[in-house]
Formats: C-alpha cells, sequence, structure tokens
C-alpha cells in the first residue's frame, strides 16, 4: 500500500513543562504534525493543561507517562522532562518505537547520552534534541557567509552568552535550580546553547582543550548560578569563549570575528519577532586616516521565515519520521552526533571546574 504523504506524524508530549506550551503550539502549526497526546504525573494536570493551552478536546490525556508510550497511534515524543529523568524515560520511549525529540540538556553525563542514542538505534527511531535555532533560515544563510573563506577568512574568535533574570521566586523553586533534577544549572540550560553556537560555527569539530574559567557562581545546593568556558583548536589557531548565566540581564549573543570579516547576531536563541530574524555583518574593515572612524559600517540582513523556528523543527522531524516510517529511511545521524558532541563539551567544563579550573583535552 502507497504511503499517505499528507497524513501528520502523531505527536505525544511526556511532561507539561512550560517549554511544552511552546511546542504543543510548533506541533499544530507544523503541516507535518499533529498533536496526538499528552501525559503527566497525573491525569489533572495533564487536563489543565489541555485547557491553559485551549487543546482541541480530540487530544488524549493521560496520567502516566507509561501510558503515552504504550499508546500505538502514537509515532513520536517530545519529552522536556527534568534532566535526571531523561535516561529513563528516553529509553523506555525508544524501545518503545517512539521517536523522540528530547529536550536539553540531553543528559547528565555523556554515558547517559550514549545509552539514550544507541537504544535509538536499535530501534530505528530518530533522535534530536530541542535546541530549535538550528532550524531557523537565518543560520544556514550565516553559515553560508563564514562557511566561504575567500570572503569571511578563516575563524579566529567566538564568542556566545545566554544569560537571563528570573521572577522572583526562580532562584528558590525552579527546577534548573534543584540538584536532584536539572543538576547542570546554568551551564546545562543556558550553556547548551552557547557550546553548540561554537561548535556549530566550527563545523561540529571537537575543541583541542576546554577550560572552565573562575567566573562562577553557585547556589547554597551546589548548582551552577553561572559560568564561563574557553575553549581552543591547535591547529586551526582559534579561540572561543562563552558566559552564561541566571542572575545577568538577558542576552543571546554570537559574535564569529574572522580574518576578513565579522557576525554579531543579538537574539540567537530567540528571535526578537517570530517572522525574521537579524545579523549583522562587517567586511573589509579599516580605521580611515587619523583613526577618526571606519571605512565601512556593519551591513544588517534580516532573514524571514514562514513559520517561526520551533515550528520548522518539529516539520523537520516529522519529515525524517516520515520517511523513516513510510519510505524506509535510516534515521539521520546528524542530530545525535550534534547532541553528543555538545554533551562532551559540557562535561569537559565540569570536569575543569572540578580540577580548578585547569584545562581538559578532549
Amino acid at each position: 500500500m502507497a504511503a499517505d504523504n499528507n497524513r501528520p506524524i502523531r505527536f505525544g508530549i511526556i511532561g507539561c513543562a512550560q517549554i511544552a506550551r511552546k511546542v504543543s503550539r510548533a506541533i499544530n502549526l507544523s503541516p507535518k504534525s499533529t498533536l496526538y497526546a499528552i501525559a503527566s504525573r497525573s491525569t489533572e494536570k495533564a487536563k489543565q493543561f489541555a485547557i491553559k493551552n485551549n487543546l482541541s478536546d480530540t487530544v488524549k490525556v493521560y496520567g502516566t507517562y507509561d501510558a503515552l508510550l504504550d499508546d500505538p497511534m502514537v509515532e513520536a515524543v517530545y519529552m522536556p522532562l527534568p534532566t535526571s529523568l531523561h535516561l529513563e524515560w528516553a529509553v523506555l520511549a525508544a524501545k518503545k518505537k517512539k521517536h523522540l525529540i528530547l529536550e536539553k540538556p540531553t543528559a547528565l553525563i555523556v554515558d547517559e547520552l550514549d545509552r539514550i542514542i544507541e537504544e535509538c538505534e536499535i530501534n530505528g527511531v530518530q533522535f534530536m534534541d530541542g535546541s530549535m535555532w538550528y532550524h531557523h533560515p537565518r543560520t544556514a544563510k550565516v553559515k553560508e557567509l563564514i562557511s566561504d573563506s575567500k570572503v569571511f577568512g578563516q575563524i579566529r574568535y567566538i564568542h556566545s552568552s545566554s544569560s537571563f533574570i528570573g521572577p522572583p521566586d526562580f532562584l528558590e523553586t525552579n527546577l534548573r535550580v534543584k540538584p536532584d533534577l536539572d543538576a547542570h544549572g546554568a551551564l546545562g540550560d543556558a550553556g547548551w546553547y552557547c557550546i553548540g553556537a561554537i561548535l556549530w560555527a566550527m563545523n561540529f569539530q571537537l575543541p583541542t582543550t576546554v577550560t572552565a574559567l573562575p567566573t562562577l557562581s553557585r547556589n547554597s545546593a551546589g548548582v551552577i548560578l553561572t559560568c564561563a568556558a574557553s575553549f581552543n583548536w591547535q591547529k586551526e589557531q582559534t579561540t572561543a569563549t562563552f558566559y552564561c548565566s541566571f542572575l545577568a540581564h538577558e542576552t543571546m549573543d554570537l559574535a564569529i570575528s574572522g580574518s576578513n570579516g565579522t557576525i554579531h547576531i543579538e537574539d540567537l536563541i530567540i528571535p526578537y519577532e517570530e517572522a525574521s530574524a537579524p545579523f549583522r555583518f562587517t567586511l573589509g574593515a579599516k580605521f580611515v586616516d587619523l583613526h577618526i572612524g571606519w571605512n565601512v559600517k556593519p551591513e544588517e540582513v534580516n532573514v524571514g521565515t514562514e513559520l517561526p523556528q520551533e515550528v520548522l523543527m518539529v516539520s523537520e522531524f516529522a519529515r525524517l519520521v516520515k520517511g523513516i516510517n513510510d519510505l524506509g529511511w535510516k534515521p539521520d545521524g546528524k542530530w545525535p552526533a550534534i547532541s553528543r558532541g555538545t554533551q562532551l563539551v559540557m562535561d569537559a567544563i565540569n570536569k575543569s571546574i572540578g580540577l580548578g579550573f585547569e584545562p581538559v583535552y578532549m
């Protein structure tokens, strides 16, 4: 029987975290997917999530995660659970043949992520983490520019930051500051983006060394609230730094300096607007005579998109799932590889912190 190319992929959501509101909207906005079921630790909590987000009455509501995973109609799962629960439930989802979008950070350590990826590979299901910015067309446009060595030159320095100050009770009650739920704190939540952006700029080549910087702050439970690190690529002679924090004003920056040009993005993780995203670049800049100014000004480019980046993420994932389920494709190994590289570097930063901010060779 021929595959129905127009049938949307049926998604389930396991966990009613705040980010699940955004992704449930994205699933329903994507022409390639539909929200089929949600699950929480209680039926009442799942029902309240459905009401709060105006979900259709046709969406199934489950009071346990197992019940959703046992539903044969669910083809793919989005899982925004606390990091400490990822290993158990992601492995079970893969065993149940559910394709998986796993919220970041993907695991507590890379060994756990390897177990999740291995189970996905064994069961032939697609894995992807929930980093949305990779899927915005701006990302491809900037990659095209920095990849042209004749125009941009060789990448010499990269800096990224991700920071915010949460609501008044954030530092006391949010799961991201609880060691038994999300032990990586700001490093896992905000730093994941910074690490990913830097590796993306370097075509996901791991650095030679990773060194945590003494700009480190923890809460009384030992969870990281502020963190910074530097990376070095010895052969390429490239350096990168990042800063992440729950204690600083909102930033989502990425700056890339090449031998012939520079690029700046101020809203990498969440664009200022859904319909377009800007970046600024300068090529061939020099000081004018007497060093009283520059010969060029940065040029701003706005990259439009018909769908928000989270919808594009869901759509790409659904496209891959459709190919695997209906056309016999193999899962795309690019996405688990990206997650694994990010996890490896995050682990190295934690190791460097434990060594008193000494370099860790990758």
